[in-house]
């Protein structure tokens, strides 16, 4: 092996190098890059492997690895396929609030469908955490096509729908808020409220040979501990929905929007966890499919609750004699869902000024509705509730209320309403609040009195 001295020479005071050298460097860089490259395609091997075991324990959306190509379920699933687009499979994806809204906007511009088209209703759960009623509405969705009907829930971070995969529910919750941030880094940081089980962003990197980004994970304490052991930095995002404040209005958009991905669904039933069905599957169906209305109370309050909570802020775009207040449990058709998700303008206007004494998810929509699509609204909810009592929140249902007398008084109602320009008794379809206690005597009743 020569020495620098004599690989290089020098004339008139510059020195000439030896091309010999430049060779052995540029081996030297090629042998480095390949052994990157070997290394890099190994972690990320070990990295797939680690995150496909455990994918049914912590559903994890949507990855991204920098070296060595993409892992997620497009590898088992044609993300292209018309089935794929048309009816998505999974209820999570890896799509921001923005994206999300872009994408559940689109209309066909095309009358007919390349695909038979049978018509779904949308069962949309917004829940605190548990769904106690869920054994009677497994019962009521029993035997019926799933090309009939879809279910989402919207839960608060850190609750995880925990069903079998027999259950119509099985991995039919929807993801919270989404929001992005690079980080790398060997160790693991929650950050928000301090270590509870919560959505969140994942970014994993170290090394400088790979970057993984996880989206929204519900089972969120398994997650945390499955970065921490292959030492990645996590950055947790909590977005709370609030009763009362804007954010339960963006839940209740979050569904429909996810629901619009599905294109034959075409009715879309916002529910709470203490919503019962008072009919069989094939009744609301029917009842729903065949409306050519929708189903949202909008209506003028002169009182403090009604115009008192309007803003003189929101002129000249909203005025006071456009706001309307009704039911947040409302019942839509497509086109007014699509309009609603599309609606960038006039809810940007009930976020800046509508705060949580103007409660928006009892304003929103019923002001929107008057003043765009008010021929196309029945002005009336097909969800009961009982509100006799005066009080801030409507009555409560428990086990000792359930009778059949009662319920059957749900499902007939005393005074008529109007269904396709007619005069009708069956004006609900469901009813709420219902108590955990009331599930054993609905359970009882539900097969001789509501036919399911």
């Amino acid at each position: 092996m020569r020495s620098k001295g004599e690989l290089e020479g020098k004339i008139g005071g510059c020195f000439i190098k030896d091309p010999s050298l430049g060779l052995l460097r540029m081996l030297y860089v090629l042998i480095s890059f390949v052994l990157g490259v070997v290394v890099g395609l190994i972690s990320s091997s070990h990295i797939e492997q680690y995150f496909s075991s455990h994918a049914e324990a912590i559903y994890t959306n949507r990855a991204f690895v920098a070296l060595g190509g993409t892992f997620d379920r497009c590898e088992v699933e044609d993300c292209l396929s018309m089935e794929s687009f048309l009816q998505p499979k999974y209820a999570m994806h890896g799509m921001s609030d923005e994206e999300l809204f872009w994408r559940a906007s689109m209309v066909p511009q095309m009358a007919e469908y390349p695909y038979k088209k049978v018509p779904k209703v949308a069962f949309m759960f917004l829940t605190r955490g548990p769904l106690p009623l869920m054994p009677l509405w497994e019962r009521f969705f029993h035997g019926q096509s799933e090309k009939q009907f879809s279910i989402y829930v919207h839960a608060l971070p850190g609750y995880e729908l925990n069903v079998t995969n027999t259950s119509v529910f099985y991995k039919r919750q929807i993801s919270s808020k989404w929001r992005s941030g690079v980080e790398q880094g060997p160790s693991v940081e929650q950050m928000g409220s301090g270590g509870d089980d919560s959505g969140g962003i994942a970014r994993c990197g170290g090394g400088g040979f790979v970057g993984l980004m996880v989206e929204m994970v519900p089972h969120m304490a398994s997650f945390l501990k499955l970065a921490e052991d292959l030492g990645l930095l996590v950055h947790a995002d909590l977005t709370n929905v609030e009763w009362g404040s804007v954010s339960l209005a963006d839940a209740e958009r979050r569904l429909l929007a996810n629901a619009l991905l599905d294109f034959s669904n075409e009715r879309f039933v916002l529910l709470s966890e203490s919503c019962i069905p008072v009919y069989n599957f094939q009744t609301v169906y029917k009842y729903l499919i065949g409306s050519v209305h929708n189903f949202a109370e909008s209506y003028d309050d002169p009182g403090r609750y009604g115009r008192g909570r309007y803003s003189h802020r929101m002129q000249p775009d909203i005025m006071l004699s456009d706001w309307r207040k009704g039911s947040q449990w409302f019942e839509l058709n497509r086109t007014l869902a699509i309009k609603i998700v599309s609606d960038t303008k006039y809810y940007t206007i009930f976020r800046k000024y509508c705060t949580p004494d103007c409660y928006p998810d009892e304003h929103y929509i019923p002001t929107y509705i008057h003043m765009f699509y008010g021929p196309l609204n029945a002005n009336r909810t097909v969800t009961y509730v009982d509100w006799s009592m005066w009080g801030p929140h409507p009555a409560t249902f428990g086990e000792a209320k359930i009778t059949k007398e009662f319920i059957q008084s749900i499902r007939i109602n005393k005074t008529q309403c109007m269904y396709n320009f007619k005069n009708t008794t069956i004006c609900y379809l469901f009813a709420r609040k219902f108590a955990p206690d009331a599930l054993a005597p609905l359970l009882n009743l539900s097969s001789t009195l509501m036919g399911f």
